[in-house]
C-alpha cells in the first residue's frame, strides 16, 4: 500500500515524496527535480476521521491539489471512532475529541476542518492576492453559516440521523432556494467562485453541498439553478475531487424521512439485568454480559458516524438546562397549535394571555445591535433564519416572532421572545450563544400595557410599532 507524505523544507520549498512498500526505497514525486534534491527528511501527515466524512473531504481534496497527500486514518486499527478519539493520548492533542483531526510527525496538530484544509492548501488555493484570499475566506465562512444549517435540517432526517420536523424542513427548503439563487447569480459570469481556477472556496462550498445534491436536490428542484449545477458538476469531475469523492451521482428523487430507519439509528436501550442467584456461577454471566456491552458500544457508534457527523447524538446527552424548573401550567405546545392553525387576534392571543404563567415563563424584547451593517433585505432576513436554525434544541421551551423592518440599506431587526423560566435562555447553554450577543435584550413586564401592545403587534405582524419607526417588511416565527 502506498502512503503519500509531505514535508516543509523552508518557506521557499515544499517537497513531496512517495514512500513505497520498503522504508528504504524512495522514488521522487512528480515535482521539479531541484526541489527533490533539497529533501532532508520525511514528515508523515495523518488525518484522523471516520469514513465518508464530508468535513474531512475538504482537507483531502486540498491536499490532492497541493501535493501534500495524507495518510487517512479512518478505520481500525489506525482509528476507531468512539475508542481512539476518547483515548487520553488523542485527547491530549485534540481536547474536544472531534474529527477530522490532523497530526504531523513533528507534533504539529490541528482540529477544525477549515483550518486543516487551509494548512494543506497551496498558495493558489488560498488566494494568490490579499483580495482573492479574503474572497476565499468569505466563501468558506458562507458555507458554514449559510449552507450547513439548512442543509443539515433538510438532509439529516432523510439519513435517519435526526427526527423529522415539517416546519423546519420546509423552512430549510426555502433557505436552500435563496442560497442557490444567490450562487446562481454569482456564477452567471464566472466558472469558479474566486478567480479563474479552483480555489479552497470551491472545495469548501462543494463539500458543504454534497449531501444536498446526493439526497434531495432532484432534477425539478435544481433545474432553475443552471449555473450552480454546471459549477458543481465541473468541480466534482476534476481529477482531484474524483480521487476523494469518487463518482458523485446526483439525486434522481428527493429522499424523504424514513421513521423505521430513524428508529434503527437510535442507541439501543439496555434491558435491566435479571437478578442472579448468589455464588461464583452467578458472577460469570454478569461478567460476560458486561464484556459484550463494552464491545458493542463503540461499533454501534462507528456505524452511525459513517453517515454524517451529526450522529454525535450518540454522545452522552447534555443536561436539560430547564430541568431544575418546576412544572408550569402554561402548555407551550398548545399555544403554538393555536397560533399556527387559528386566527392570531381572536383566538391565539386571548389563549396566550388567559393561560400565560408569569412565574414559569418570561417575555423578552430583542433588538439587533448593528442596523448600519444591514444591506439587502433578503440577507438581513437570512440572519434571522440562521439564528433560528442554530437554536433548534430550544424550540420546546421558547417561542418568538422576529421582524425585519424597513427596506434595502435602511432596515432593522427586532422581536419578542417567550422563554421558560425567568432568565434569558441563551445563557443557559453554550450551544445557544452564537447569535444572542448581537442583540440588545430587555425583559418585559407581562402586566404592563406596553408589553401587551408589543406582544400583540409582533405576534400579529401588524400595528403602529412605535418603538421601531420603520415599516414592516417581513417576519419569522420560532416555534
Amino acid at each position: 500500500m502506498e502512503i503519500w507524505a509531505a514535508m516543509g523544507l523552508s518557506s521557499k520549498f515544499i517537497v513531496a515524496i512517495r514512500v513505497i512498500s520498503e522504508p528504504s526505497e524512495l522514488s521522487p514525486s512528480p515535482l521539479h527535480p531541484y526541489m527533490v534534491e533539497h529533501l532532508y527528511g520525511v514528515a508523515l501527515l495523518t488525518l484522523f476521521t471516520y469514513p465518508e466524512n464530508w468535513r474531512a473531504f475538504k482537507a483531502q481534496i486540498a491536499a490532492q491539489y497541493s501535493g501534500a497527500r495524507l495518510k487517512v486514518a479512518s478505520t481500525p486499527p489506525a482509528f476507531t471512532f468512539g475508542q481512539t478519539n476518547r483515548a487520553p493520548a488523542f485527547l491530549n492533542n485534540f481536547p474536544l475529541g472531534k474529527v477530522p483531526a490532523y497530526q504531523g510527525d513533528d507534533g504539529f496538530c490541528l482540529f477544525e476542518s477549515n483550518a486543516i484544509a487551509h494548512y494543506l492548501s497551496s498558495d493558489a488555493l488560498r488566494g494568490s492576492t490579499p483580495q482573492a484570499a479574503a474572497q476565499v475566506l468569505q466563501w468558506v465562512s458562507f458555507a458554514d453559516s449559510e449552507i450547513i444549517p439548512p442543509a443539515s435540517a433538510w438532509v439529516f432526517p432523510t439519513l435517519g440521523i435526526m427526527q423529522f420536523n415539517k416546519q423546519a424542513t420546509e423552512q430549510a427548503k426555502e433557505d436552500v432556494k435563496r442560497i442557490l439563487g444567490m450562487l446562481n447569480q454569482h456564477l452567471n459570469t464566472r466558472t469558479f467562485l474566486v478567480g479563474e481556477r479552483v480555489s479552497l472556496a470551491d472545495i469548501t462550498v462543494v463539500c458543504s453541498m454534497l449531501w444536498l445534491y446526493k439526497q434531495v436536490l432532484e432534477p425539478s428542484f435544481r433545474q432553475p439553478y443552471a449555473n450552480v449545477n454546471r459549477w458543481f458538476v465541473t468541480c466534482v469531475n476534476q481529477p482531484q475531487f474524483k480521487a476523494v469523492l469518487g463518482e458523485v451521482k446526483l439525486c434522481e428523487k428527493m429522499a424523504q424521512f424514513d421513521a423505521k430507519k430513524f428508529a434503527e439509528m437510535q442507541p439501543k436501550k439496555e434491558a435491566p439485568a435479571k437478578k442472579e442467584k448468589g455464588g461464583k456461577e452467578a458472577a460469570k454471566p454478569q461478567e460476560k454480559k458486561e464484556k459484550k456491552k463494552e464491545e458493542k458500544k463503540p461499533a454501534a457508534e462507528e456505524e452511525e458516524m459513517d453517515d454524517c457527523d451529526a450522529v454525535l447524538a450518540s454522545e452522552p446527552k447534555a443536561k436539560d438546562p430547564f430541568a431544575h424548573l418546576p412544572k408550569s401550567t402554561f402548555v407551550m405546545d398548545e399555544f403554538k397549535r393555536k397560533y399556527s392553525n387559528e386566527d392570531t387576534l381572536t383566538v391565539a392571543l386571548p389563549h396566550f394571555w388567559e393561560n400565560f404563567d408569569r412565574e414559569g415563563y418570561s417575555i423578552w424584547y430583542g433588538q439587533y445591535k448593528y442596523p448600519e451593517e444591514l444591506t439587502l433585505t433578503f440577507k438581513s432576513c437570512n440572519l434571522i433564519t440562521g439564528m433560528f436554525q442554530r437554536l433548534d434544541k430550544l424550540r420546546k421551551n421558547a417561542f418568538a416572532s422576529v421582524i425585519l423592518f424597513g427596506t434595502n440599506n435602511d432596515s432593522s431587526i427586532s422581536g419578542i421572545w417567550v422563554f421558560r423560566g425567568q432568565d434569558l435562555a441563551f445563557t443557559l447553554s453554550e450551544d445557544w450563544q452564537i447569535d444572542y450577543e448581537s442583540y440588545d435584550w430587555r425583559k418585559l413586564d407581562p402586566n404592563s400595557e406596553d408589553c401587551k401592545t408589543m406582544v400583540k403587534e409582533y405576534f400579529a405582524w401588524e400595528g403602529d410599532f412605535k418603538n421601531v419607526g420603520k415599516a414592516f417588511n417581513q417576519g419569522k416565527i420560532f416555534k
